[in-house]
């Protein structure tokens, strides 16, 4: 929304949420969202053509289009647990929407939903319409954390899906016209619902799908003596594979693509494609298989124990360039970790300490998990590994490329190991500090 708003000044866009925290801080000079160059965006555009607000009811009314802007995270209770999307929040804004609109909206799906939601929605909405005309647009989004303001400013492809009758050709158009005033129309595709609805979800599948084909081969890596990286390089030049999500790592995280995955697994199954999916879940298998086979080897290198001895970790976020921690890999090797009888300190450039804790269900003032100096959030990279028998990089955050590594491993007690599960350090040289080190499809040879 802050995108479009830059783009198009001449539009006026309120975002509503029913959380007034969150607004607030919408409103304030610290974002609760970290997204390079997001905080310049919203400042030019915020009281222009740009507004947050907690008055939904008044954001609903005033409103011609209406952007779905809502989390369908995977359910944790009855038929589909663990598998299927939750839509409540989808159904009961689609309720609020029918309930208080007096004229004609467009509403558009912005968020990754089922195939044939939309037709729940238009459900909904047709029930309860009082007279005014609803036009359903699926939009989905294609941007990554990290890099969301350049895929937003030049995107791959625009996707918009609606009804193929003239009132659905129009809105679609709408939606169009407003992509328009930055996109180059032919990146702006244009198809039924259905097909725009799943394209999002089979995207996200099949790039998750890479990544966990690439981390299965870092695995006979480290067995055979082959290096990922120079394997990564030899697949990627085939034209036919491009090299893009190959980097073998601990595994994928974030909000969309185990949870979209689990989405397709349960859609296949409703339909009867067993095989289908069973095929997509093993996607999902191998990612935890390789967070697991990571933990494991941490414990093995600390002579099979790493009870009562400090891990320091470096990088909470599920990639860096964001504070997200959905889903992050790192909440899987420090629970495994910890489960281990380990004691973490944590340090993460931009992800606050209290999100920390509770990611891992840790209160604040346990002695538990405790450092000496500091509770399992460090200030600083050399803050963590002070005293520590092993160093655990599990986001690729770039200053972790730059640090002083013989003070750090002057701090550590010996011998100091090193477990870089991104594969962005230089193994070498911190093998020649002295470091007993590894890396993701490494091997032992280095």
């Amino acid at each position: 929304m802050a995108v479009i708003a830059d783009k198009c000044p001449h539009l006026k866009i309120t975002v509503v949420d029913i959380d007034k925290q969150r607004i607030e801080a919408w409103n304030s000079d610290s974002l609760p969202v970290f997204e390079p160059g997001l905080h310049d965006i919203v400042m030019q555009a915020r009281g222009r053509n740009l507004f947050f607000s907690f008055e939904v009811e008044k954001g609903i009314h005033d409103a011609e289009i209406i952007f779905m802007c809502l989390p369908t995270p995977t359910k944790t209770y009855g038929i589909g647990a663990g598998r299927a999307a939750d839509l409540k929040f989808i159904e009961n804004c689609s309720r609020q929407i029918a309930e208080v609109s007096k004229s004609n909206k467009i509403v558009v799906e912005k968020s990754t939903l089922p195939v044939r939601t939309a037709e729940s929605i238009q459900r909904i909405l047709d029930a309860n319409k009082n007279e005014v005309d609803f036009q359903v647009v699926s939009n989905p989004e294609f941007l990554a954390e990290g890099t969301a303001m350049i895929d937003l400013g030049n995107p791959d492809r625009i996707l918009i899906g609606g009804e193929k009758t003239p009132e659905g050709e129009k809105a679609v158009e709408t939606i169009a016209n407003i992509y328009s005033s930055w996109v180059p129309r032919e990146k702006i595709i244009k198809t039924n619902i259905w097909s725009s609805e799943l394209s999002k979800l089979a995207a996200n599948a099949f790039l998750a799908q890479r990544i966990s084909s690439i981390n299965s081969i870092s695995a006979l890596c480290e067995a055979t003596g082959a290096d990922i990286e120079e394997v990564a390089l030899a697949i990627g030049m085939d034209s036919r594979i491009s090299s893009k999500f190959l980097k073998s790592s601990i595994g994928f995280g974030g909000s969309c693509f185990q949870k979209d995955i689990l989405n397709l697994v349960y859609l296949c199954e409703h339909f009867g494609l067993h095989e289908v999916a069973a095929y997509w879940e093993q996607v999902v298998t191998m990612n935890t298989y390789q967070k697991r086979r990571f933990t494991q080897r941490i414990v093995k290198s600390l002579f099979n124990s790493v009870a009562g001895k400090r891990i320091a970790v470096f990088g909470f976020a599920f990639k860096k360039e964001t504070n997200d921690t959905r889903e992050s890999a790192a909440i899987t090797v420090c629970r495994d970790l910890l489960a281990e009888q380990a004691l973490i300190s944590i340090y993460d450039p931009k992800v606050e300490s209290n999100k920390i804790y509770a990611e891992l269900n840790i209160n604040k003032g346990s002695q538990d998990a405790r450092h000496p100096k500091h509770g399992i959030a460090a200030k600083d990279a050399y803050e963590a590994a002070e005293g520590a028998h092993a160093i655990v990089v599990l986001t690729e955050w770039d200053e972790f490329k730059d640090l002083d590594y013989e003070r750090i491993f002057q701090s550590m007690l010996k011998p100091a190991f090193i477990f870089d599960g991104r594969n962005i350090l230089d193994l070498e040289k911190l093998q020649s500090i002295g470091f007993e080190v590894f890396g993701i499809g490494k091997g032992d040879r280095l």
